[in-house]
């Protein structure tokens, strides 16, 4: 059934709204992030902000699936594809969008008011992070029970994909926004991590190891 023109204008507000409410959010904190900023970023008027997200909760926790979902993208794209290179993809995509300048930067501020709005932190921790490796852990197993990858816990092995692709960087990068990696940096720590990753836990690692390297010489042509 084709989108109506009504239905077609209601989600370019809603794009609209959530883009500028994670401009809002990642300048000032939930805390400073008031209704009103927002309303204005988005360029429509407070009661319809309300009208499509009842207060300020809902706007932040709906402005979060989206950044969440993009980082999920490479699973939710997997059908047909080997776990290596859906693995690859996956790890540029979670480098290239956790080290933007605007996600640091709500990390950051997100991290400051954990301690002084109680849930806060909570929140953000399960509508982000929390779903996130959810996603991770249920790839993980597919490809366990496919054969591709051996492992006994599928949580600890998430962990350690999550940990070895980009962790050291956007730690360092979250308390030092002057040593935010660039593309060769981000290219030898997800390359390392991804070859540390398949020589454990990929059922034939040489295999996956060949696959990997042809994947990098691709993406350096």
């Amino acid at each position: 059934m084709a989108t109506t023109r009504r239905e077609q204008n209601r989600q370019a507000k809603e794009k609209r709204i959530l883009e500028a409410a994670l401009t809002v959010f990642s300048s000032a904190g939930y805390s400073g992030a008031s209704m009103d900023l927002i309303a204005d970023a988005a360029g429509v008027s407070k009661p319809t902000l309300y009208q499509y997200f009842g207060n300020k909760q809902a706007l932040f926790t709906a402005m979060l699936v989206p950044q969440r979902d993009f980082m999920l993208q490479a699973f939710a794209e997997s059908e047909g594809k080997d776990c290596v290179t859906v693995l690859y993809a996956f790890a540029w995509q979670y480098a290239d969008f956790v080290l933007r300048p605007d996600i640091l930067s709500l990390a950051r501020l997100i991290i400051g008011e954990a301690g002084r709005i109680p849930g806060i932190g909570e929140l953000y921790q399960s509508v982000g992070p929390d779903t996130l490796r959810a996603g991770i852990v249920s790839y993980l197993r597919e490809q366990r029970d496919a054969g591709a990858l051996r492992f006994d816990d599928a949580e600890l092995a998430a962990e350690d994909l999550w940990g070895l692709i980009l962790s050291g960087p956007r730690t360092q990068a979250l308390y030092r926004p002057d040593a935010v990696p660039g593309k060769r940096a981000r290219a030898k720590y997800i390359h390392n991590g991804l070859r540390v990753f398949l020589s454990f836990y990929a059922r034939t690692p040489k295999k996956a190891l060949a696959t990997l390297d042809e994947l990098i010489a691709a993406r350096k042509r």
